[in-house]
């Protein structure tokens, strides 16, 4: 389990739970040698995982005294925020690039990753959610400023959600008020993914829950991730209190 993710602070006492689905453009050695036949600049961008995201989750963490659960593969190994029979599960394809060492992949390479890289993650997540009474779930993703041959994007922050808006909405609402600040509702991508870690961890399961998506050039550094981690410690306190969670 813990070469598939790590847990960083697991003996705080916050109620939240901080996630990073996509916190790693690793390849383990065990996949393709290592390679997934990507350059090295493909690797590098949002594809292969959310840039900047998993210091800004880290930071979030030490801000709300939460543990943070971390996966530490790329998406494009096997994706953690999508569900089992997801057909997005294993991109071959993505904005503009293909991913050699997934092209043609047969159903036993996809179940071995399954049982090396995701469930051991999403196994992670639910013994640090079951060791909290009625804990707060926050995932932290990041954006690109603009797909290949698509407008660029206008939103700062994107706040995902399905059918429980029981965090989403104050926060939107806590957004907007900072004044400096477009705001996505269900932007850039919805909330709307059965099968993904949220409604799995989540909806399934009855949690209060959100996602947050960062564009990506606003938290390349890790001066900048720290301090979007205590800006969103901030706005993320002032909404649960506000929602009266």
């Amino acid at each position: 389990m813990a070469d598939a993710c790590t847990l960083t602070g697991a003996d705080r006492a916050g109620r939240w739970v901080v996630t990073c689905d996509h916190a790693s453009n690793r390849v383990p050695v065990e996949v393709a040698d290592g390679d997934l036949g990507l350059p090295a600049q493909d690797m590098a961008r949002h594809i292969a995982y959310d840039v900047g995201a998993l210091g800004v989750a880290e930071a979030l963490g030490a801000a709300l005294d939460a543990p943070v659960v971390a996966s530490t593969y790329s998406r494009l190994v096997i994706d953690p925020n999508r569900g089992e029979d997801d057909p997005t599960l294993l991109m071959q394809v993505y904005d503009g690039s293909i991913i050699p060492a997934n092209r043609g992949v047969d159903p036993a390479e996809v179940e071995r990753r399954l049982a090396l890289y995701h469930r051991p993650y999403h196994a992670m997540i639910s013994e640090v959610l079951a060791a909290r009474d009625d804990p707060l779930i926050v995932s932290v993703h990041s954006f690109t400023p603009q797909f290949v041959g698509r407008p660029p994007r206008p939103w700062h922050i994107g706040v995902l959600y399905a059918e429980d808006r029981r965090l989403a909405t104050p926060l939107i609402d806590r957004l907007i008020v900072e004044g400096d600040l477009c705001v996505g509702d269900n932007a850039p991508y919805s909330g709307q993914l059965p099968g993904d870690a949220l409604d799995r961890h989540g909806i399934q399961a009855g949690r209060k829950h959100v996602l947050v998506e960062l564009r990506n050039d606003l938290i390349e550094t890790p001066t900048q991730q720290a301090a979007w981690g205590k800006r969103l410690a901030g706005v993320l306190e002032d909404a649960r209190a506000h929602a009266d969670l």
